[in-house]
């Protein structure tokens, strides 16, 4: 038991120390134990207070100042613990609050915005005034772009100064029909003042081309002719006499003589692009200065890696670097030269001939009625880089295709 100063006479406050207070918790409980004194301590003039005024709350005892006119001290003591309470409660709750509610925004707050969708464009302006390479989208913005189908890569700005290529490119329906056009269609996306030509070998357009062409952003013409049944397949491989894409390539050349007039001052390029190959664009930029027609070598033809133009020291064409045939009058691939608008328009006769001519000789019957040997301009430094190479994607094996119904010939692939 702690005890008050020795001196009687301090001027000090006198000091009492409690041993215990137990409280019941109702008035039908034992009686309160008084707080002890020692005999000779002299009482406190708060004391006679203490033990005349019991108090509780909830159950739990409070303790009443001893000094005369002061606030309780007992009461704030014990009502700590409950604001500690509240404070850990709050710390406890609050982080857990704003995870739901960061996860409520980003999850189901898209799913409703969908639904709203009034089918507007996405691509919304930036606003007045801002600058649009430094305009930031909002949330809202990047919903409507999750949920806008996929649209290709505009081309570049037309212009004015540039000479147009047109590329033409016969197909026909087959499994990999689309891979071959979505690769060439994105090599053309890079190419400035480009139309595609668009040829299939079918009695109408496909949808499969139609929807790659709408989609693809460039500037296209879409034809359509099919090869005479006796041209066709005769069973399992095709007559080596017959060229494929012959007279989708001569529809493409009748539709440029229709289209444009024959002195025409447009300047272009007739290019033949077939969907089977692989196209770097410095051969495009190569091409768009072509006087009358331009050469230049590709690889993997004729069972060689690949074959070219022979340039002399002078820069003039001479003969050709080919196993195959190399007396013909132009030993040259498909993809291996390209020719001026003008002479397509002013040689009206030119087409590629579709009887009568032997395999690998196609390309011949078109360029010996619009030049000769010496007109002919080497391009890839001198014919000396190659640019263009005549790839095939490999036909898949779809052997297992229908067995125990895993098929679905709704998906265009």
């Amino acid at each position: 038991m702690n005890r008050a100063g020795d001196d009687p006479d301090s001027d000090s406050p006198p000091q009492v120390c409690l041993k215990s207070v137990p409280l019941t918790s109702a008035p039908c409980g034992p009686p309160r134990e008084k707080a002890v004194r020692a005999p000779h301590d002299k009482p406190g003039p708060g004391l006679a207070l203490l033990d005349a005024v019991p108090a509780q709350v909830s159950g739990h005892p409070l303790l009443h100042s001893l000094a005369g006119n002061e606030e309780l001290w007992a009461q704030p003591a014990l009502e700590m613990p409950k604001r500690r309470d509240i404070l850990a409660i709050i710390l406890i709750v609050l982080p857990w609050t704003l995870l739901v509610t960061v996860w409520h925004q980003s999850t189901i707050a898209p799913l409703l915005t969908a639904h709203k969708d009034d089918g507007g464009d996405p691509r919304r302006p930036a606003p007045p005034g801002a600058d649009p390479r430094e305009y930031c989208m909002s949330d809202r913005d990047i919903v409507e772009v999750v949920r806008t189908e996929y649209v290709y890569t505009r081309p570049p700005p037309w212009s004015d100064t540039l000479p147009t290529i047109h590329v033409v490119t016969p197909t026909y329906s087959r499994p990999v029909q689309k891979a071959e056009l979505t690769r060439l269609a994105n090599t053309l996306l890079h190419v400035p003042n480009l139309h595609w030509l668009l040829v299939e070998d079918a009695p109408h357009r496909t949808p499969l081309a139609t929807r790659l062409l709408r989609d693809s952003g460039l500037n296209y013409t879409h034809l359509h002719v099919e090869t005479p049944r006796n041209y066709k397949l005769r069973g399992d491989a095709r007559d080596p006499r017959i060229p494929r894409g012959t007279m989708q390539r001569n529809l493409a050349l009748r539709w440029l003589r229709e289209t444009f007039p024959r002195n025409a001052s447009q300047p272009g390029v007739v290019y033949f692009a077939d969907d089977d190959n692989t196209y770097s664009l410095e051969l495009f930029e190569e091409m768009r200065s072509t006087r009358r027609v331009s050469v230049w070598p590709v690889a993997f033809v004729g069972g060689l890696r690949y074959e070219a133009p022979r340039v002399n020291a002078a820069g003039k064409v001479v003969g050709w670097k080919t196993v195959f045939d190399p007396h013909r009058p132009f030993a040259i691939d498909m993809a291996g030269f390209a020719v001026n608008l003008r002479l397509i328009l002013q040689r009206s006769q030119a087409y590629f001939k579709l009887r009568g001519v032997k395999g690998g000789y196609q390309e011949s019957s078109l360029l010996r009625e619009l030049v000769t040997l010496s007109d002919l301009e080497p391009k890839a430094a001198n014919c000396t880089k190659i640019l263009v190479w005549h790839t095939r994607t490999e036909k898949p094996v779809l052997v297992n295709e229908g067995k125990k119904g895993f098929t679905d010939p709704t998906v265009e692939i």
